[in-house]
């Protein structure tokens, strides 16, 4: 090969490999100008979700995505989290392959900063469990979740539950944080799936036993509340196994027994009795607001012996 044949080969590779940069470039800048202000998603709002003209709702999902890391609460929270559950769950407005490109990705989120605390990586972690609970949700009503993927979601869920550090529940500047609260609404509804298995509700029980116990706060934003959530959407279910909750709640009554045995009492052992004592309490209201069964009624019987003796 002559040198005049290499060197045009050569110039010919640089232009075509500048040409791809530059068009690359030139996307990315087409992309970045596309992004949507405050204005367009409040006005999303305010049309009662409906897609504008001319737009594509995959895109715009993809977009709202990207503001579940914000630290501003009205583009995080009341616009992108709330326009995706609407369009997720109630809409209907995503096929199953985009809902499943979304759970990925937020799936993804989860491991982003995990063990950081104090962390502005908190929102994007907490905010994707929330955008996965609305996942599973939708789940309910239309199955797009495979066996696979199910199984991979519950794993991630109860993997972030244990892992997740930052237990803060609110900033009075950036809003709800409520990883574990979020967290629980996920396991709710991974719980009334007919997917779930025996052996995963009595790891359910567990994890939630667990994340209390290691908490070494009380939580102070209704965390009890939701992680209830998931305890009573387990109860609820008409293949319940009521040996499987005897057993934990036995042992978590035990173990809060201890407490009483040290004067004065461990501090981290009094917060877990407290934080137990509360999700006990609003298991009990939330099993009192369900429709009344023999296995709901026994296993309200139950929790109200426990709770009479605290």
């Amino acid at each position: 090969m002559t040198i005049r044949i290499i060197v045009l080969l050569a110039v010919t590779v640089a232009s075509a490999s500048t040409g791809t940069g530059a068009t690359n470039h030139a996307a990315r800048r087409t992309q970045e100008s596309q992004r949507h202000d405050r204005q367009f998603w409040r006005d999303i709002v305010k049309a009662r979700f409906s897609v504008p003209d001319e737009q594509s709702v995959f895109p715009l999902a993809q977009e709202l995505s990207g503001y579940l890391g914000s630290t501003d609460p009205e583009l995080r929270d009341d616009l992108a989290y709330t326009i995706l559950d609407v369009w997720i769950v109630h809409q209907n407005k995503l096929t199953s392959e985009q809902l499943i490109a979304m759970l990925v990705e937020w799936q993804g989120n989860l491991r982003t900063g995990i063990g950081a605390v104090g962390t502005d990586s908190v929102f994007k972690r907490s905010f994707s469990a929330l955008c996965l609970a609305a996942l599973a949700e939708r789940d309910l009503k239309s199955p797009f979740l495979s066996e696979g993927r199910y199984r991979a979601l519950l794993e991630n869920a109860l993997t972030y539950l244990k892992d997740e550090r930052d237990l803060r529940g609110f900033d009075p500047a950036k809003g709800w944080i409520h990883a574990t609260a979020h967290t629980g609404d996920l396991l709710a509804y991974l719980s009334m799936n007919t997917q779930l298995k025996v052996e995963d509700r009595n790891r359910i029980w567990q994890a939630i036993s667990n994340r209390i116990s290691s908490a070494h706060v009380i939580f102070a934003y209704g965390e009890q509340d939701r992680l209830a959530f998931a305890a009573s959407s387990i109860i609820a279910r008409t293949d319940f196994d009521a040996e499987g909750f005897h057993r934990w709640l036995a042992a978590l009554d035990e173990s809060d027994r201890n407490v009483w045995k040290q004067s004065p009492p461990n501090d981290d052992e009094l917060k877990t009795f407290q934080n137990n004592s509360y999700l006990l309490q609003a298991l009990a209201a939330r099993l009192y607001a369900l429709p009344k069964s023999t296995t709901v009624s026994s296993a309200l019987d139950e929790i109200s012996d426990v709770l009479r003796k605290r």
